[in-house]
This record gives structure tokens, C-alpha cells and sequence, in this order.
């Protein structure tokens, strides 16, 4: 089944159900998309940080942590949050803020926010302080008559039951939805390019974006005026902006352009990258007909953690004399089989493993020492293993949709653990272009 030239762009070249999708879009209200942080411990009585469970809609995390930083007068760092939630959703997560009292909180009043003190801790809450997360999401503007959308959707949940969940795919909004090059400039800068890399990042345009930032774009991409360019260019695009000043300022230094970044932000284009070539090795391994909830010989596998998570810091390599023991461990959830995040110190898998990865990485023609970044050593990745598949259990009911007469709505739910979307799922049932799920 063809999957949309965006998908593709990314690495995503198919879909792992074969059942025709449902159709549909998400995200026509805030409260289509409700998002619960699952915690990995637990509050105390006592400890210098006050710990809130925040519930939000429609406001992006960042922003939240700025303006309540704001009313409550003091530095953003002093407040932590364990991993950034989406937009247009309502969700709820725990924060942290250092020295701080529950009456100052209580002050606090902020439109769609809500903050509810559940304890104090001896340390903030950090990124990726969390097992997973709870969604319950709703499908809309499905077009389908009631028979044959829960004929689909039973076909679909039967085959991703059958697989043991779906691929472990990086969604969209790892490379940017409506603009996806980020892992395009990652690219770039691995390959010593940062004339281009800067170039695709400031200049590139997609049909999808506002006329204004087009026309923009598209008029720097031909001039190469910066100059110019800020004078068009409109301010929401900040980071455009600040690089495009550096190179008034500096001409054809566009390594250090990537100076104007923060460092996070700088270290995501490479990791997108990465992504796109895992994303790309789990698709070679199901062309290859290697189901991904089992091991063969030469896969490398990792380990459950006390959280009951996948630790890619503990990983074993599959042979002839441990398979078995290795499939009963995977069938158990106590292992999982895993694909590399490719960089300077990757370990590859052997066997038709091993050649399926390194296929895809001669056909980029990529080295491991491409990923040091000597003149840019901030966004260098020694690389790492990941798991390949999500053990989701999605539940679903199906409603007349209250949005859109003559319509139907799929409200389903279901739990993955962090690191994973819920895109990669909703993917397999809907079957659309991806702005449609953003």
C-alpha cells in the first residue's frame, strides 16, 4: 500500500498493516487529543522541590514553562518537566520548581492551565523522567458507514496484535510537519556541508507552509541576500532569522551560523538524521519478511530495566546457541530486538541482520567517523541501539461524530512507553497524508 510522499521523504516507505485505512483527521478540537504522563517515582513529604501536576490545553510546553516562570518571578531553570507534550492536545504532566510554596502556586492563574500540587522531591524532575504515556484519542470526519469502519478497524487491531504492535517508527514531528527537513540539514552537516545545511534550513520551502514565509524562502534560496532576506523573511521565524544575521555579519561562515541555535535544538537535526536511517532499516527488515517481534541469528537484542522498559545500554547479540533463549525472553517482554541509531560508535548486527543495515548505510555512502563533526563537535552522536517495535494494545469505540454531520468518530486509547508516538499507530489506522494527524 502506497504511503504518502511526505512519509517517504522521512523513511517511513510503507505501512506494516495490509487492512484499507479509515481515513478521517485528528486535532479538530483540543479534546480530541488527551495525553496523561505516566510517572517513573514517587512523591515525598519533604524536599527542596515542590512537585505539580500540570494540565494544559493547547499551549506548547515551552511556553507554559516561560509565562508561569514569568508570574511567578523567577528563572525558567529553576522548573523541570520530564519531556515536552503536544500543542493542540490537553495534557497532563508532572513539573517541578525549585524553592517554591504551595501558596505562591495558588496565585498563579494562567488561562487553560491548571496546577495541582502533589508532593515535594529532593531533586527536580528532568527530562525523561517518565514511563510513557496514556492517550485517548478521537478520530474524526470519517466518511465510513458504521459496518464497514468497524470492519477496518478490526482488520487493522487484529493485525497489530498478530505482530505484537507496530513498527517503532519516528513520527513526523521528529523531522518538522509541514516542513520536514530537518533530518535533510542533519544530512548535510554530516556530510561537511554546512553551506547547504544552512541553506535548507533557512531557504527551503514546501507548499504547505504560509504564502509569505514561500515567497520568502524561495526569494533567499535564489539570491542569496540575507540582508534582504531580513527585511522579508516574517519574525516568527526567529531561528531563521538569527542565523541569517550571523551571515550579514559573517559572510559564508555558516558553520558558525549554527552558533545562533541552542544546543538541543542543534544536536536534533543530526538525531533526525539518525532517525530517518532507522526508519528506513526497520522498512528494509519487513520488505525483507523479518517479523520484528522475533529474533534471528545476528540481531542484537536489549534488555527490560527495573521500569520494565527497553535499556539500550544492555544489549546481547544473537547466535545459534542462545535463539531460542532469546525469542522466549522477547515473547515474555523481558528483551526486544533493536536497529541502530547510526553514528561514530554503533554496534551493527551480523548475519542478514547486519546486511540489511549496512546496505542501507553504503547506499548512503556513510562512514562511522562522518558523525564526529570535528568543526561542530556540540552536534556529534557516537549513535546507539533502539528498539524496533511498540507492545501497544489499542482499544476502540466507535460514535457519530458531533463535529461533522453524517460522519463517524473513533475514540480509541492506549498506553506507550517514552520515546514512542502515537502518530506511529494512528498511522496504521488512518492511512492519510500526515498534516491530517497533526
Amino acid at each position: 500500500m502506497q504511503v504518502p510522499e511526505t512519509e517517504h521523504i522521512i523513511g517511513m516507505e510503507l505501512y506494516a498493516t495490509t487492512a484499507e485505512g479509515i481515513g478521517g483527521m485528528l486535532r479538530q478540537e483540543p479534546e480530541d487529543f488527551v495525553v496523561k504522563e505516566v510517572s517513573g517515582w514517587d512523591v515525598e513529604d519533604s524536599g527542596k522541590h515542590l512537585i505539580l501536576e500540570l494540565t494544559k490545553k493547547n499551549w506548547d510546553t515551552h511556553h507554559i514553562i516561560r509565562d508561569l516562570s514569568r508570574a511567578l518571578g523567577i528563572s525558567q531553570k529553576r522548573i523541570g518537566f520530564a519531556g515536552t507534550k503536544d500543542k493542540r492536545a490537553i495534557t497532563t504532566q508532572r513539573i517541578s520548581i525549585f524553592d517554591i510554596s504551595e501558596e505562591s502556586i495558588a496565585n498563579v492563574h494562567i488561562k487553560d492551565v491548571q496546577l495541582t500540587s502533589i508532593g515535594r522531591y529532593r531533586r527536580a524532575v528532568e527530562l525523561g523522567d517518565l514511563r510513557g504515556n496514556i492517550f485517548k484519542i478521537s478520530m474524526r470526519d470519517i466518511a465510513l458507514d458504521k459496518d464497514e469502519l468497524k470492519k477496518r478497524m478490526d482488520e487493522i487491531t487484529s493485525e497489530i496484535h498478530g505482530m505484537g504492535g507496530v513498527p517503532n517508527f519516528f513520527g513526523i514531528q521528529r523531522f518538522g510537519a509541514i516542513r520536514p527537513v530537518t533530518h535533510l540539514v542533519g544530512e548535510a552537516l554530516v556530510r561537511g556541508s554546512p553551506e547547504e545545511a544552512a541553506m535548507i534550513y533557512i531557504a527551503a520551502s514546501f507548499k504547505e507552509e504560509q504564502e509569505d514565509t514561500r515567497v520568502a524562502r524561495d526569494e533567499v534560496r535564489i539570491s542569496r541576500d540575507f540582508a534582504q532576506g531580513l527585511k522579508t523573511f516574517p519574525l516568527r521565524l526567529r531561528y531563521e532569522r538569527a542565523m541569517m544575521h550571523y551571515l550579514v555579519e559573517h559572510p559564508a561562515d555558516y558553520t558558525g551560523s549554527f552558533s545562533m541555535l541552542t544546543e538541543s535544538m542543534s544536536r536534533m537535526f543530526v538525531h533526525a538524521f539518525q532517525s530517518y536511517i532507522y526508519n528506513r532499516i526497520i522498512c528494509a527488515r519487513i520488505k525483507a519478511g523479518i517479523p520484528l517481534n522475533q529474533a534471528i541469528e545476528g540481531d542484537i537484542v536489549c534488555f527490560k530495566n527495573s521500569d520494565s522498559l527497553p535499556d539500550t545500554s544492555r544489549t546481547q547479540r544473537v547466535t545459534a546457541v542462545n535463539l531460542d533463549g532469546m525469542n522466549n525472553l522477547i515473547k515474555r517482554g523481558r528483551a526486544f530486538v533493536t536497529a541502530p541509531l547510526f553514528g561514530y560508535e554503533t554496534e551493527m548486527a551480523s548475519g542478514i541482520p547486519g546486511e540489511l543495515e549496512v546496505a542501507i548505510i553504503d547506499e548512503l555512502r556513510l562512514k562511522p567517523e562522518d558523525f564526529r563533526l570535528q568543526e561542530i563537535p556540540v552536534m556529534a552522536s557516537r549513535g546507539q541501539r533502539r528498539e524496533i517495535l511498540i507492545n501497544v494494545q489499542p482499544r476502540f469505540e466507535i460514535l457519530e461524530d458531533d463535529l461533522n454531520t453524517g460522519k463517524q468518530k473513533v475514540m480509541v486509547d492506549f498506553s506507550l512507553p517514552k520515546g514512542s508516538y502515537a502518530t506511529t499507530v494512528l498511522r496504521e489506522y488512518m492511512k492519510v497524508e500526515p498534516l491530517k494527524m497533526s
